[in-house]
């Protein structure tokens, strides 16, 4: 007897085989029964003749669709099956765990689908989406891995506001405050003072704001990473732009195929160097192209109607999907943003009209750092963090991305869908 997968049916042909997984589908008449079977391996049918095997007659009247069940018994060739041309012929059906009726439909709204996520994850949509979502960050790794990268683990607990003070989430710790982190930065840099060099970390980000819109989310992956020994902030950018186009070409040539036949998304593998402009640049030529005009006084940031169009002006001008946008006024970046002539040396990263990253050169110097973050009235906040820079750092930047926007952009979704269990204002379960 051989235990095998659902999907590898074609392998054992011919022997006796064992199967399990969920009833996803259920033709019982007269004479015969009709299951599928589904796993995260693929489906196969099991074919019952209720005049050879009574003794499972009575079993199939009690399965209901989303019943986990084990199957045992021959596996056969059959050309007129569509699930791979092979059936299970079975000897013996274990009802593993029956199944309540389903409380939604497959064209559920949005709200309905999370209340019962696990459900709805059931798809295999749903499944190619997380199996494309690991991979991507394999290849992102790796990437840095083979660079001689360090992967960090900062902790989540902090005792102060990770840069600003605003939107953290605080909480009862012991006789005192904390907070949930915003971010690793401040820890990323501490790496750099501590002569690492190189380092990534994968791992949770917590943002308190209210925000209500498809990309927006109270918690979510994030992807960070810093260097050192950069000589501007180009050096993040390329690092940045050759890691991204490294793993969508990886994605696509492993995934491609499959996500073109169940979503209908092609990939599409950026060309190097990514396309820049400066800011003020960006909003000049939306407006001769598009007409799209705010006041000087507004164009200190980018919206997000200039981001979107930002990606037809990337498309129509440049044959490209991103966009790197820089020279932000000192108002809109983080005190740590190094500045030259008074202009922040950082960028935000545009694909496919949503920004995914921040990053930028950060100022090493301590007495610049600490004047950067007195004139933001941040200097006792963080006292800790200046204190990495008093006993010599070198000149570093880095940057930080959401996993889970990424994949929202590439699935053309929006963040409640891309990410495994969503964290909103208005959502804390399941």
């Amino acid at each position: 007897m051989h235990l095998v997968r659902v999907g590898c049916r074609n392998a054992l042909c011919g022997e006796q085989n064992a199967v399990s997984g969920f009833l996803e589908n259920l033709r019982n008449g007269k004479n015969m029964a009709f299951l599928v079977l589904k796993d995260a391996s693929g489906r196969l049918q099991v074919t019952i003749d209720k005049i050879l095997r009574p003794e499972l007659a009575g079993l199939i009247e009690k399965i209901t669709i989303g019943s986990v069940v084990s199957v045992q018994g021959l596996l056969v060739e059959n050309p007129s099956v569509k699930l791979g041309g092979c059936e299970l012929l079975p000897d013996q059906i274990t009802i593993e765990s029956l199944a309540e009726p389903l409380p939604m439909a497959k064209n559920a709204n949005i709200d309905t689908r999370m209340d019962y996520r696990w459900l709805d994850l059931r798809s295999d949509q749903n499944l190619l989406l997380f199996k494309a979502q690991t991979y991507m960050l394999e290849c992102l790794r790796s990437f840095l891995l083979e660079r001689e990268f360090i992967e960090i683990h900062t902790p989540k607990l902090i005792a102060a506001a990770s840069e600003s003070g605003a939107e953290v989430f605080e909480l009862s710790y012991f006789d005192r405050k904390a907070y949930l982190s915003q971010s690793p930065q401040f820890y990323k840099q501490m790496a750099m003072a501590a002569g690492f060099e190189k380092v990534f970390e994968v791992g949770p980000v917590f943002r308190a704001e209210k925000s209500f819109t498809h990309k927006h989310a109270t918690e979510f992956t994030g992807f960070d990473l810093e260097l050192s020994y950069i000589q501007s902030f180009h050096d993040v950018m390329r690092l940045q732009e050759e890691m991204l186009a490294s793993m969508l070409k990886k994605l696509a040539e492993r995934y491609g195929e499959e996500i073109r036949r169940v979503w209908g998304i092609e990939i599409a593998v950026p060309a190097l160097p990514f396309p820049v402009m400066k800011l003020q640049d960006l909003y000049h030529a939306l407006k001769e192209r598009f007409g799209y005009e705010l006041p000087k006084e507004e164009q200190t940031d980018l919206t997000a109607e200039a981001e979107k169009l930002s990606f037809e002006y990337t498309k129509e001008v440049f044959g490209h999907e991103f966009l790197f946008v820089t020279d932000f006024p000192k108002d809109k970046r983080a005190f740590y943003h190094m500045r030259k002539d008074g202009v922040p040396q950082g960028y935000d990263l545009i694909w496919r009209g949503v920004e995914i990253t921040t990053g930028a050169q950060r100022e090493h110097r301590h007495e610049l750092l600490r004047a950067q973050a007195e004139e933001k009235g941040l200097n006792e906040d963080v006292k800790f963090y200046l204190d990495f820079f008093r006993y010599g750092c070198p000149p570093h930047g880095g940057f930080g991305m959401g996993v889970d926007r990424l994949t929202m952009l590439l699935f053309g979704l929006g963040i409640k869908e891309a990410s495994f269990l969503f964290r909103g204002p208005n959502r804390l379960t399941p």
